[in-house]
């Protein structure tokens, strides 16, 4: 069952069409990656899913609803989409606990979350002196705060070595297994391939497919296969959108 649609999303900035008519869905359990080139509209669209901008046109909802109109949108939903937007002169912990006031979540959970994220030992230190794969892993807790069934993440793996990254895909494939929606957009084509139970590639704010990973790969590369289809793209033989599923 779908928890995540987009139906018909559009968003122009000015002169820029930035997702045109871009369709696709996220079920229970499953780990979705979000594909695309720099500048393809991922990243519109996420925010769009999380009522951040408004669409022109189209619709997105989780659990059939828009974000703005969940009853307890961070019970239901863990967002990470920017690692540097934390107050340096704000320890980890009280990053927690004013998020903690905000979604009335349990300050219990605070260490559950911590530990969860291994920041337990850096959780009285000011976020300021974090590194990036730090900020990623607070980023993280936050989301998992209130202990949500979907979580959408942008480009969570940026600045995690590579123990972060099996980390991360051991987390939100546990997620998933636990019956958890999860929406990653990524770069890292090889770690993708690994995690993902299906694939929505967009190219120039447009569907190119959502497909399962085992039928788009068959046997391929990931990155091949991602190549070939936004190269052929932008040439002007994918103008198409296509749903395999």
């Amino acid at each position: 069952m779908a928890v995540i649609e987009a139906h018909g999303l559009t968003k122009r900035f000015g002169d820029v069409l930035a997702v045109d008519r871009l369709s696709f869905e996220v079920e229970r359990g499953s780990v979705v990656a979000f594909l695309g080139p720099n500048g393809a509209g991922k990243t519109t669209t996420l925010r769009m899913l999380l009522g951040l901008v408004k669409p022109d046109a189209g619709a997105a909802t989780i659990d059939g609803k828009p974000y703005p109109e969940l009853t307890e949108p961070a019970h239901e939903v863990g967002a990470v989409l920017d690692a540097a937007g934390f107050y340096p002169g704000r320890t980890a912990r009280n990053h927690l606990r004013a998020q903690a006031m905000a979604s009335h979540c349990d300050q219990s959970r605070i260490d559950d979350v911590l530990a969860l994220v291994d920041l337990t030992s850096a959780a009285d230190r000011r976020v300021g002196t974090f590194s990036l794969g730090m900020r990623q892993r607070l980023g993280l807790a936050i989301a998992l705060l209130a202990d949500p069934e979907v979580l959408i993440l942008d480009e969570p793996a940026n600045g995690l070595d590579p123990e972060g990254v099996r980390w991360l895909r051991d987390l939100v494939r546990g997620m998933a297994a636990e019956g958890a929606a999860v929406l990653i957009s990524s770069h890292i084509l090889a770690e993708v391939a690994q995690t993902a139970d299906e694939v929505v590639i967009l190219d120039r704010g447009r569907l190119i497919t959502q497909s399962r990973m085992a039928d788009l790969t068959a046997g391929a590369a990931l990155e091949d296969v991602f190549l070939s289809l936004t190269s052929a793209a932008r040439a002007g033989n994918g103008n198409q959108p296509e749903a395999q599923r």
